[in-house]
């Protein structure tokens, strides 16, 4: 019959040795981490002396053993950092965009804040400390360099190199209240006008706009599609043959850094992917673009550099951004046309069909961050208040003093 074992982290009976010198020493056998049995001894001058310094050795012993691997809690704070890029990179389940920005973060936000601590010296004070200065600065800041900073230390408390992730601890992050705001049907027309105005005058020097930007504005207003998923429209994902037409968004148009822009064949979010019906103004701009690419490959892009490969969001914005200012229009990006596709579906039929446009997954999302509030009350209010009015009011009015 085989010998019970002893639980990881006990120990059994203490044994005491009077030592030549008069000290006493206390020994046991105790069970570690790692599931073996090793003796542990102290000494002092008396037997209880002996025994608590013994027993304050076992206390600390399984924060010493634990994560014999690469962390353990005296692991300098770059380690784990390096650890846990190399981990994500090995897991592969992030998209490069968003490896690349967990590593921006870490770089220029977290790393300089922590960069000379161990993973015993990070407390929770430090963080919250930390998270404060980053609000300070910026909400988005903050909620990035938390975001990362939990995760990384994340990584050491599953591997058992500290006993509580710190981050859990701190104040929460309050973001500053801020509402949606769309374009109103004036605005959209001034933007139309100043991309079909934009170098088209005479004298001007160097090849003239090729139609493009004014093209994926009435898609975006058309579809609700990101940025980076108009551009990642092709041919084969558009049907002007129903009625009414219809566009696919299975994807997204992404620039890693280092890399070469590419189709990404997933959009942001796996709600993303949709096919929406758009209005006769989208559908016409289509038509025109499928006509001008009917020799290219059903896998070609609707939208495309004169090289034939994907145009970068970067410059797609930065040509948005100079036709809006020479016309004077400012605060508008492509995501405006997002949020006023999504305030004027919800005029018409409320948040939820809002939503299933935009490819959230509720309506919270859509009513919180793209939905413009709306502060005109439903005038029908008037009509039934009028069950409210005093009896006899036309009376009265007849009695009052200089009327006839």
């Amino acid at each position: 019959m085989s010998r019970p074992r002893t639980p990881i982290g006990t120990f059994g009976d203490i044994s005491f040795q009077t030592m030549p010198s008069g000290q006493v020493r206390a020994r046991v056998r105790f069970r570690d981490d790692d599931g073996q049995l090793r003796q542990v001894t102290a000494t002092g001058t008396s037997r209880r002396k002996a025994e608590t310094t013994l027993k304050s050795k076992l206390l600390e012993r399984p924060e010493q053993l634990r994560g014999t691997g690469e962390l353990t809690p005296d692991t300098p704070f770059p380690k784990l950092a390096e650890i846990w890029l190399a981990e994500l990179d090995a897991e592969g389940h992030l998209s490069t965009s968003t490896r690349q920005l967990y590593e921006r973060d870490l770089a220029t936000i977290v790393l300089p804040a922590f960069e000379h601590y161990t993973l015993r010296e990070i407390s929770i004070s430090k963080v919250d400390r930390f998270l404060k200065a980053q609000a300070t600065l910026s909400y988005s800041r903050a909620k990035h360099a938390k975001l990362v900073l939990s995760l990384c230390l994340g990584l050491a408390l599953r591997w058992e190199a500290i006993a509580r992730n710190p981050v859990a601890g701190t104040t929460r992050l309050r973001k500053p209240p801020t509402a949606a705001t769309s374009l109103t049907a004036a605005q959209v027309e001034a933007i139309r006008r100043a991309a079909r105005g934009w170098r088209r005058s005479g004298g001007l020097v160097g090849p003239k706009p090729d139609g493009q930007l004014e093209a994926i504005i009435e898609v975006m207003l058309g579809t609700s599609a990101r940025i980076g998923e108009a551009l990642a429209i092709r041919k084969c994902d558009v049907d002007v043959t129903s009625t009414p037409a219809t566009v696919r968004i299975c994807g997204t148009v992404v620039s890693p850094k280092g890399m070469a822009t590419y189709r990404q064949d997933h959009p942001k979010t796996s709600r993303s992917s949709r096919t929406v019906a758009v209005p006769s103004f989208t559908a016409q701009v289509l038509r025109l673009r499928l006509a001008a690419l009917a020799d290219e490959d059903p896998e070609h892009l609707i939208f495309h550099s004169r090289n034939h490969t994907p145009l970068t969001t970067a410059n797609v914005r930065r040509r948005l951004r100079a036709i809006l200012a020479e016309a004077g229009i400012t605060g508008v990006t492509p995501h405006s046309f997002r949020r006023t596709v999504a305030t004027v579906i919800d005029r018409a039929s409320g948040a939820d069909l809002a939503a299933e446009m935009l490819g959230h997954t509720s309506s919270r999302i859509t009513k919180l961050h793209y939905i413009e509030p709306n502060e005109r009350v439903n005038p029908l209010t008037a009509q039934i208040l009028e069950s409210l009015a005093p009896q006899g009011t036309a009376d009265q009015t007849a009695d009052e003093p200089g009327t006839d």
